[in-house]
């Protein structure tokens, strides 16, 4: 699913989405550009560094689930 950022992920908000996407076992990817990181990685997503209004797309693998994807919507990290 293709989002916007709506606020500066780093610090808390980047340690918000880690701890969501940690609770499960699926795997979740966050692709801005080129760059392709796992959404469970508090390393991975301070590197892509993401800005309000940057187009990423979040991908549940293998096993797609829109709850996954609704609760990082929720947050007020991304808007659809």
């Amino acid at each position: 699913m293709k989002v916007k950022v709506a606020k500066p992920i780093f610090g808390e908000a980047a340690n918000q989405l880690v701890n969501i996407t940690g609770k499960y076992s699926e795997t979740i990817l966050l692709k801005k550009e080129h760059w392709v990181v796992d959404a469970k990685s508090i390393l991975g997503v301070l590197a892509i560094s993401l800005q309000p209004g940057q187009e990423v797309e979040l991908t549940v693998v293998d096993a797609p689930n829109e709850e996954i994807l609704e609760q990082l919507i929720a947050l007020g990290l991304f808007e659809k």
